[in-house]
C-alpha cells in the first residue's frame, strides 16, 4: 500500500512510518520540521538526540534495506503543491499527524494560539479539499485526541466511540439518534482538534471522503521494535513543562532525583496509551477503512486509564521519587471520572502494552540513559491557561541514591 504520512518526523509520526514501511508499505513522509523549530523557539530539546531527517531516513535504508521518501512542505500555506504531490503519489491511505499537538504550548501566548488554530484547522482543510480538488480517493487516518470529549462531566457514564444516542422528543413520541459526541474541549489545541471532526463528518457527507478519526489517550513510552534497531532511529522524549506528557516526565524526573511535580489535587482522571500501541492501532485503523459513504469511523485509541496522583505514586514506589503538589496551571476540574469504551480497536487484535510491563524499561533504558540532556528550568509548568493563574515555582533537583 501507498501511504503518505503528513507529520511524519514527530513523535507518533516517526515511529509509525517505520513500522509501516518494516510491514512493507510504500512511505512518503511529508512534514516541515516544525516541532524542530519550537525546540528552537523553547530552548529545549528531546531527552533523546534526535539526528536531523535525512540521517534519520539514511540510518532506515542501511538498517532495513527499506527506502522512505521525504517531502518538506507546509500543508496549511502550500495548498497547490499539496495537490500536486497527491497527483503524483497516489496515496491509497494518508495518515494525518501534521499538527501543533500540545495542549500547554496552545495556551502558552496569543501568538501560540493563534498559530495552533492556523496550522491544525488550515491544515486538515487544505488535506480534504485537496483530496477532493486531486481526484485522489485515498483513505485518510487522523490522530485525535480524547480531549474532545472533555474531562469532568461524563460522570460514571462510559464514553462512546466518537456517536451518541439521544432521545429527542417529538409530538409522535421519542426518536432515537446518533450524533457526534458533544465536544468539550479543554485548550485551543483541543478545540481545533474538534473542529477537526465537524470538517471530517462534512466531507465524508458532501465528497464521499473515508475518514477515521482517533480519539487518543496521553501516550506514553519512547521506543517500538523498529526505533531501537540503531541509535540514530530513536524516538523523541519530551520532558518539558510545554510538551512533556505526565508519565514520560514522571519517568524523567525520577531519573534525575527531581521530586514528581502533581498539579492541583492530582485528581485529573486520563486515559493513556503506549507508543508501541499507537503505530499497531495505526495499522489497524489504515486496514480498515470506511467505505465511501459511510459516515466518520471513530475509534477510542486508548488502553488505559489512571488518575494523575496514582501514576506518581506508582513511579515514586518504583523509583523512591519524592512527589510534590504544585498550583494547577490548567482551568479544569479539581477531579473527575473517565470511563473509556475501546472496544472496537480490542475486537480487531490490538493487545495492549500496560503500564506495569513498560515503566521500568523507559526508567532503565531511555530516562537514566540521558540525564545529561535534562536542562532543570524546562521541567515545570510555566503555561497557563488565564492571567492571573498562580506560576509553579522552580524545585530544586537532589541526586537519588544508587
Amino acid at each position: 500500500m501507498k501511504i503518505m504520512i503528513l507529520g511524519g518526523d514527530g513523535f507518533c509520526g516517526w515511529p509509525t512510518s517505520l513500522h509501516l514501511s518494516a510491514n512493507g508499505h510504500d512511505i512518503l513522509i511529508v512534514d516541515n520540521l516544525s516541532r524542530r523549530c519550537i525546540d528552537i523557539e523553547l530552548e529545549v530539546e528531546s531527552l533523546t538526540p534526535i539526528r536531523p531527517i535525512g540521517e534519520r531516513l539514511r540510518a532506515w535504508k542501511a538498517v532495513s534495506g527499506k527506502e522512505i521518501d521525504f517531502v518538506n512542505m507546509d500543508l496549511a500555506l502550500q495548498y497547490s503543491r499539496l495537490v500536486s504531490l497527491l497527483q503524483e503519489f497516489q496515496p491509497d491511505a494518508i495518515v494525518h499527524f501534521a499538527e501543533q499537538r500540545a495542549a500547554p504550548y496552545s495556551m502558552r501566548s496569543p501568538r501560540a494560539k493563534r498559530y495552533t488554530v492556523d496550522n491544525n484547522v488550515r491544515g486538515t482543510h487544505n488535506l480534504l479539499c485537496a483530496l477532493v480538488d486531486a481526484g485522489v480517493d485515498a483513505a485518510v487516518v487522523h490522530l485525535g485526541t480524547m480531549g474532545v470529549y472533555g474531562y469532568g462531566w461524563s460522570g460514571s457514564a462510559p464514553i462512546p466511540e466518537g456517536y451518541l444516542a439521544v432521545k429527542v422528543p417529538t409530538p409522535d413520541g421519542e426518536l432515537v439518534r446518533e450524533i457526534l459526541h458533544p465536544a468539550n474541549p479543554g485548550s485551543v489545541y483541543h478545540m481545533t482538534k474538534t473542529l477537526d471532526q465537524l470538517l471530517f463528518a462534512f466531507y465524508a457527507k458532501n465528497d464521499g471522503a473515508r475518514i477515521t478519526d482517533l480519539h487518543q489517550g496521553i501516550v506514553w513510552g519512547t521506543q517500538t521494535v523498529q526505533t531501537s534497531l540503531d541509535d540514530r532511529l530513536v524516538n523523541r522524549f519530551d520532558y518539558d513543562g510545554d510538551y512533556g506528557t505526565v508519565l514520560n516526565r514522571f519517568l524523567m524526573q525520577a531519573a534525575i532525583g527531581h521530586p514528581l511535580t502533581v498539579h492541583g489535587t492530582g485528581g485529573q482522571t486520563r486515559a493513556f496509551i503506549h507508543i508501541r500501541d499507537t503505530v499497531r492501532c495505526i495499522e489497524i485503523a489504515v486496514n480498515n477503512p470506511p467505505a465511501a459513504g459511510e459516515r466518520v469511523s471513530v475509534f477510542n485509541q486508548t488502553t488505559e486509564v489512571y488518575k494523575v496522583r496514582d501514576l506518581a505514586q506508582l513511579v515514586s514506589k518504583l523509583t523512591g521519587a519524592a512527589v510534590v503538589m504544585l498550583p494547577n496551571p490548567r482551568q479544569e476540574a479539581a477531579e473527575n471520572d473517565l470511563v473509556v469504551r475501546n472496544d472496537r480497536f480490542l475486537a480487531l487484535g490490538l493487545n495492549p502494552t500496560t503500564l506495569t510491563e513498560g515503566l521500568l524499561e523507559e526508567v532503565r533504558l531511555i530516562a537514566s540513559k540521558y540525564p545529561d540532556r535534562v536542562d532543570p528550568s524546562k521541567i515545570v509548568a510555566r503555561s497557563v491557561w488565564r492571567k492571573g493563574m498562580p506560576v509553579s515555582p522552580d524545585l530544586q533537583v537532589v541526586p537519588l541514591g544508587p
